[in-house]
């Protein structure tokens, strides 16, 4: 009879287990590419509010649960005076509306929808809420950061990329 504790892994194996090597190194196996992808990510925040720029990244990673850009984009946010409080309200972010300003609210929704553009495109009234409080160049600016932050999960994801081990 075996012992029922020798069928379970211990924390540490499991963190251990858990934590492996990235698949490809992006970067460096496809450096064009990766160039480019870093100046459009640049060009797109450009003239963007940091802390909102944070929030997308932030609402973008948990949608398409990518761990390492989670982690690193709350570790910058925190780095850039992020309260603890409005990162744990992010994910519930329509349930704690007071938190967050109608403009990183509407910027927020439209994250949401261009994310999960699969689950029903992205509704006029969406895009009309965005467009309220963003003028055109900023609005465009916008929709390229969440372009460019699934696409930066997509790359994390699919590379395997290990969240916490990257030196910062």
């Amino acid at each position: 009879m075996t012992n029922h504790m020798t069928n379970h892994m211990t924390n540490e194996e499991h963190l251990t287990e858990s934590v492996r090597s990235p698949r490809v190194n992006f970067a460096k196996a496809a450096p064009k590419a990766f160039k480019a992808l870093i100046g459009f990510d640049a060009a797109a925040r450009e003239g963007l509010d940091p802390a909102l720029v944070e929030l997308v990244q932030i609402r973008s990673s948990q949608l398409n649960k990518c761990a390492y850009c989670l982690h690193m984009h709350t570790t910058d946010a925190r780095k850039a005076g992020e309260s603890e409080e409005r990162l744990h309200m992010v994910a519930v972010w329509e349930e704690a509306a007071h938190f967050f300003s109608a403009k990183e609210q509407a910027a927020l929704a439209l994250t949401e929808a261009v994310t999960l553009v699969s689950h029903g495109g992205v509704p006029d009234a969406v895009y009309e809420r965005a467009a309220r409080h963003f003028d055109e160049p900023e609005l465009a600016r916008l929709l390229a950061l969440i372009f460019t932050i699934n696409t930066w999960n997509r790359i994390a994801i699919s590379t395997g990329k290990v969240p916490g081990t990257d030196e910062r």
